[in-house]
């Protein structure tokens, strides 16, 4: 096991990124503003072949590979070269909040969890956004099924004792953690919040992003194939 230097369990964070441009600057940057005492590792997996995003990254130390386009493989990737005790999935347009690395080694720490997440929350202060993040969080809480944008965490040789994320073009988060309750193993949801950008939301619209979210993940879980929603949650924008 390797330790911080406050002697707290190591943190490898994994991004996948899709032609985020120079975005990819901002949460490298914040990453590094909220360490404190840790020095997490951080591996950026770039679904560019080209490198198209990791390429803003030269100047900065990070670890940026790239790999198959599809976030399950994208992360499988990263974590296949991770070497700390727990891997930290973090989406390409998502913030995590101040002492975040404190609060996953405390729970971690405990011995009680394979894993956990954040709560949702936006960059947003709009009112509908409060609304929309605090239903998904008590869904989480009840579910103990928290999705992709709220920060997942797990420890390594747990996920790769169960397989990683399964190679699917859609819902791989969602697989994981119905993976792990089937087990009976923990996850632990912490009540700080990370900010996800309401940059999709606002372009596509409120109202219809929350509901085809909503029906995407009714259809998933009654059966239907991630094959078949992917055609109706992607466009030709960014994983």
């Amino acid at each position: 096991m390797r330790l911080s230097a406050n002697d707290e369990i190591t943190i490898s964070i994994i991004i996948p990124v899709f032609n985020e441009g120079e975005g990819v600057i901002k949460i490298a940057d914040h990453l590094r503003k909220i360490q404190n005492n840790f020095s997490p590792e951080i591996i950026v997996v770039d679904g560019n072949k080209k490198g198209s995003t990791i390429q803003y990254l030269r100047d900065r130390e990070i670890i940026a590979i790239t790999s198959e386009k599809g976030r399950a493989r994208q992360m499988n990737s990263g974590a296949m070269i991770a070497r700390d005790d727990i891997l930290l999935f973090l989406h390409g347009d998502t913030l995590l909040p101040d002492h975040a690395f404190e609060k996953i080694a405390a729970v971690m720490k405990t011995g009680e969890y394979v894993g956990g997440a954040f709560d949702l929350g936006f960059d947003n202060r709009r009112w509908i956004f409060a609304l929309i993040a605090s239903i998904a969080s008590l869904r989480s809480r009840i579910t103990r099924i928290p999705f992709g944008d709220q920060a997942i965490f797990i420890k390594r040789n747990y996920f790769e004792k169960i397989g990683g994320f399964c190679d699917i073009p859609l819902m791989e988060d969602i697989e994981l953690m119905k993976r792990i309750k089937k087990r009976k193993d923990n996850i632990h949801i912490i009540t700080l919040k990370v900010a996800t950008s309401t940059r999709k939301w606002e372009k596509e619209g409120i109202v219809y992003t929350t509901l085809k979210n909503w029906l995407l993940q009714l259809f998933y879980f009654v059966g239907v194939s991630p094959v078949k929603l992917v055609r109706y949650y992607y466009k030709q924008e960014d994983i």
